[in-house]
């Protein structure tokens, strides 16, 4: 839907949500989930119980890096399968963390390192790593490619998006990035990440 407003303003709507708590995942053991989430993307685990809906199954609560919470029901006799899982209406297409511009070279080494493939593209506001974690869930690190305040982040793509939008572009690119920090008055500092394609038509 090419019409769908994008907003500068919260909608006139009954609530707000405050950001997000957490997302839960269904895993497959303990052991599988860690090896990719814990010991090669470096969350730590900050609360470990029984899944409260069945007391036979554990629930692991990881901290994704800026307190925001990723979480998994696993369990022993669950074993995990590596092959892409098969997505449909209401599936969780991927998850998608921030990595540190400044060690992107770094993620790409650990990655081979462990075995694992992934392409790389340059989405036009960011820079992508694509993996899949050993459940077969396809996983985005993604860098930014301009310093960006936490606190402005959504206003920044607001404006780029008026920038992409008043260019014709098809999707925004570093030019409509650079114009709306411009325009909201943050600094224009860019990242050094390597250059790569856009990706655009899909990602394996």
């Amino acid at each position: 839907m090419s019409d769908v407003p994008v907003d500068d303003e919260l909608p006139d709507s009954p609530t707000h949500t405050t950001g997000m708590d957490h997302v839960t995942i269904w895993g497959s053991n303990a052991e599988s989930v860690l090896d990719f989430y814990r010991d090669l993307l470096g969350m730590r685990v900050v609360l470990r119980q029984p899944n409260l809906d069945d007391p036979d199954q554990t629930h692991l609560f990881l901290d994704t890096g800026d307190g925001r919470v990723l979480t998994f029901f696993v369990s022993d006799d669950r074993p995990s399968n590596r092959r892409p899982q098969q997505t449909d209406t209401g599936g969780v297409h991927h998850l998608a963390f921030s990595v540190d511009p400044e060690r992107f070279q770094e993620v790409k080494a650990a990655l081979e390192a462990d075995g694992r493939g992934y392409n790389e593209f340059d989405r036009g506001v960011f820079h992508s790593l694509y993996t899949r974690d050993n459940d077969g869930l396809t996983i985005e690190l993604a860098a930014d490619k301009y310093e960006i305040p936490e606190d402005r982040r959504a206003d920044v793509l607001v404006a780029a998006q008026r920038h992409r939008e008043n260019a014709g572009a098809d999707y925004a690119k570093e030019e409509h990035m650079e114009a709306a920090l411009t325009e909201l008055g943050i600094e224009v500092d860019p990242h050094d990440l390597s250059e790569a394609a856009s990706g655009v038509g899909g990602v394996e």
